[in-house]
């Protein structure tokens, strides 16, 4: 008799007994477990690679160890001394603009950088051909240099030795730029890169009160300078001035927080690949205990108890499990490498070849977690069955669900894959919605897959012996109906639901912003041109809808009397409170917005500071009517109250601020104006050529450049997420396939029961044909339910965008399904059907 006692080793010798048969049946348990690790491990791992190369160049990325921005107004002589007493000083400026080429009268909406004798601090400034800073840029007479990117020559043939104006200044192009070493620090760009010398840009005339310039102090310290230390002193020694801050160890803020969000969430659809795979491991072991039901029998015969039978059983699955995610890390180790071939040329940094532990352990643990999750339901009923139950559980499936104790465990290791995800995210409320989803996606797949099944169980039987075999192979003992919905319907509502956000996006920037969005935004009017500006623009041909409105810039300090940086923003609104944002002043209420809370100026008014916001800022703020903020404007700050609050229509291209003044306040004071206008076909062309040559101090961005930058990365980002999705659908079609092996065993004795009943090989087939289409077509139509609302909920509620049903991606679902579950159901079932009925029955 084996007693509690000597349940352990006994189970560890049986288990590896019969380990010696190899591993037979968990060929899908190994595949799903390895794409699954592999894929969170290659994400970690990269993501990991790219923030250390982010960290180790650093210096190079920010051209720095220390810098100071200011906006509008350049540092004061006090500022750049302190600076300067610490380390070497280096000086620039960078703005938008245009470049007016001489030779053709063209000009080109460049990003303008004036740069001083010490640029660069740290890496290298390459142009073709290489010269130093001297040669690039000292004047020649009344000529300065210019170094431009190749890619604005390429456009409008401009060549070495051509004649640039940037306002009032005339450069010869010097050379051409092939590295900016800085670059990935600058954030967002609309036009090419060009440099002209530091002391040029007060020749320009561009630069007045209220341009939109940004002036950079980067400084190169001694390598024993405590970073942290030096910015609190700055902070203390200036506690007014409203400067942005940056040391190399945060170069490059907003590529690092969009690298860690795309990683985040990448790995989040990886651990729902590994969740559908989980669903593969748990029907090969699933169907591993169905070959087993006698080897459990026996033992429960001869006195193993239930224990020893679990125990048994569990110790080679963990086995297995253990070499399929040493498999994963491995090749999840070594992937990135291969990956990092495919990142973007704007990336800043080659990402190192390296192992990196953490992600390697994080995706051990989800591998170890959801194999533990998906394994013990089978494992606990074949625990809890009797022998006589398990000696009919071909043609009697049993129903019982195991133990408290093994559903406790379950749920213990399933909330642990959701803490370890939702913990380690950033964006915590993001990742915990994502995970939710996944559940209730599988909660409702279930649900579906049971509905069908009880649904062919009650439906009338058809005429048809062919239809009503199909029917009942839905609900039949061993079915495969659940296990195909709830692997492969997963999956396919992770892409459906993708392709749909991604294709409405496209839709979104393809065919309606071009048709409703403004043809240019002018910045930089001066108010002495804004008279001449509109009648110039109105007088063009084709264009149409002029429209101006003042132009400040103001960073909020405080709300409701707290420091700004102590207020607790919600994640979705931080951008407000991040830096300077464009403000304005109106006296009548644009078409872009509407009031939905308080009341709109009345006429010439002239009372205290007042403020109109955007509703859905003030409530991620944390302030309504009545309330208080205070503004860094023209290095004045100004408290205002909250007066209305504004819902906001970004999707009309149009002038739209989250912060609007009453129409008095900021009258007085030194800004510009900006402006939009519509333009059909040709006028474009001549309208840039016109206004860009009579006012050369404005820039003119035209919205087809920003549309091109947008879907660029729209691009970029949907390539990586279409990968990943790739990496679920073919978890899906693992399970799929485990699934439909798993039922093998009861599929070889129904079609020997149907030969002997007198069934031939073509009927059986049309059966199995039937069965499969109802099946593969009924978890598509569910796939694009789940996938549309998901897609719906993300469109029109977090990018507030009109959401449509596209074609594209519902017929792709659908084809996808039908024909992945009819090939591998058939695939199974000839091989069933050419089984032969005497060797089967004998066995029985």
């Amino acid at each position: 008799m084996i007693t509690r006692q000597m349940a352990l080793p006994v189970a560890l010798r049986i288990a590896l007994r019969e380990l010696r048969g190899g591993l037979n049946g968990f060929k899908i348990f190994i595949a799903c477990l390895v794409l699954g690790v592999t894929a969170i491990a290659a994400i970690g791992s990269l993501t990991r690679a790219i923030e250390d190369g982010m960290d180790r160049e650093g210096q190079t990325i920010l051209g720095a160890d220390f810098e100071v921005s200011t906006f509008q107004t350049e540092a004061s002589p006090e500022a750049t001394n302190w600076l300067a007493a610490r380390g070497t000083v280096s000086q620039s400026a960078r703005f938008r603009t245009m470049a007016h080429i001489e030779k053709s009268g063209e000009s080109s909406l460049v990003e303008l950088r004036a740069v001083d004798g010490l640029y660069p601090l740290y890496g290298q400034f390459e142009t073709s051909p290489q010269k130093d800073s001297e040669s690039l840029f000292e004047k020649r007479g009344d000529i300065w240099g210019t170094v431009i990117a190749p890619d604005m020559a390429d456009r409008y043939g401009v060549k070495l030795g051509d004649i640039l104006k940037f306002g009032a200044v005339s450069a010869e192009v010097r050379a051409f730029i092939v590295s900016e070493p800085d670059k990935a620090n600058l954030g967002f760009q609309l036009g090419p890169s060009a440099f002209l010398a530091y002391t040029a840009l007060k020749d320009t005339g561009l630069v007045t009160t209220g341009s939109l310039i940004n002036f950079h102090y980067k400084t190169k310290l001694p390598e024993t300078t405590d970073l942290k230390q030096m910015g609190e002193t700055l902070k203390a020694d200036f506690p007014d001035a409203t400067w942005r801050v940056r040391d190399r160890t945060n170069a490059a803020p907003g590529l690092t927080r969009f690298i860690d969000q795309m990683g985040m969430f990448l790995t989040l659809v990886g651990i729902s690949a590994l969740v559908v795979g989980g669903v593969g491991v748990g029907n090969a072991v699933r169907g591993y205990m169905d070959r087993k039901t006698r080897t459990i029998a026996t033992l429960k015969i001869l006195g193993a108890n239930g224990n020893t039978v679990f125990a048994v059983y569990f110790i080679q699955i963990l086995a297995i499990a253990f070499l399929a995610i040493l498999a994963g890390l491995i090749l999840g180790a070594f992937l990135p490498g291969t990956l990092a071939a495919f990142l973007p040329n704007s990336l800043p940094i080659e990402p190192e070849e390296s192992i990196y532990a953490l992600p390697l352990i994080l995706a051990a643990l989800y591998g170890l977690l959801i194999t533990t999750a998906f394994t013990l339901w089978p494992l606990g009923k074949a625990r809890d069955l009797p022998a006589v139950h398990l000696f009919r559980a071909l043609v009697a499936p049993s129903t019982r669900w195991p133990r408290r104790q093994y559903l406790f465990a379950i749920g213990l290791s399933a909330l642990a894959v959701i803490a370890l995800a939702v913990g380690l995210a950033d964006e915590k409320l993001l990742a915990a919605g994502f995970l939710g989803g996944s559940l209730v996606v599988l909660a409702l797949l279930r649900l579906l897959s049971w509905c069908i099944e009880r649904s062919a169980a009650h439906m009338p039987r058809p005429k048809s012996p062919l239809l009503r075999m199909a029917l009942a192979n839905l609900h039949r003992p061993g079915a495969a109906t659940g296990a195909v919905v709830l692997s492969l319907g997963l999956g396919l509502t992770l892409f459906a639901s993708l392709a749909l956000i991604q294709g409405n996006m496209d839709k979104q920037l393809r065919d309606q912003v071009p048709s409703e969005a403004p043809a240019f935004f002018i910045l930089d009017i001066q108010p002495y041109d804004l008279e001449p500006f509109t009648e110039t623009a109105q007088a063009i041909s084709g264009v149409s809808e002029v429209m101006t409105i003042p132009n400040l810039r103001g960073r909020i300090t405080k709300v409701k009397g707290v420091p700004a940086d102590e207020v607790q923003v919600a994640d979705n609104v931080r951008w407000v409170m991040r830096g300077d944002r464009g403000i304005t002043y109106a006296e009548t209420l644009n078409s872009g917005s509407r009031v939905v809370e308080g009341t709109w100026w009345e006429p010439d008014y002239t009372g205290s500071p007042e403020i109109s916001l955007g509703k859905e800022a003030a409530d991620g703020i944390g302030v309504t009517i009545g309330d208080t903020i205070t503004l860094s404007v023209l290095g004045r700050e100004i408290t205002a109250t909250v007066r209305s609050l504004r819902e906001i229509d970004w999707g009309t291209f149009g002038f739209n601020f989250v912060i609007m003044f009453d129409p008095y306040t900021l009258k007085a004071a030194p800004h510009t104006f900006m402006a939009t206008l519509k333009a059909n076909g040709d006028a474009e062309a001549e309208a840039q050529r016109v206004l860009t040559s009579q006012f050369p101090g404005i820039t003119a961005i035209r919205m087809k450049e920003v549309l091109t930058s947008m879907n660029a990365i729209v691009g970029q980002v949907g390539t990586a997420v279409k990968a990943t999705a790739l990496v679920a659908i073919i978890a899906g079609i693992l399970v799929l396939a485990g699934a439909i092996a798993a039922g093998f065993r009861q599929r070889v004795y129904e079609s020997v029961i149907l030969k002997v009943l007198g069934a031939v090989r073509a009927q059986v087939l049309k059966a199995y044909l039937v069965e499969y289409a109802l099946i593969g077509f009924v978890t598509a139509l569910v796939a694009l339910l789940l996938g549309s609302i998901t897609g719906y909920v993300v469109i029109e509620t977090v990018m507030e965008l009109d959401f449509n049903f596209l074609a594209a991606p519902i017929l792709l679902t659908l084809i996808v399904s039908l024909t992945v579950t009819i090939l591998f159901g058939l695939a199974s079932s000839f091989r069933a059907l050419g089984a032969k009925p005497n060797s089967v029955l004998r066995e029985e």
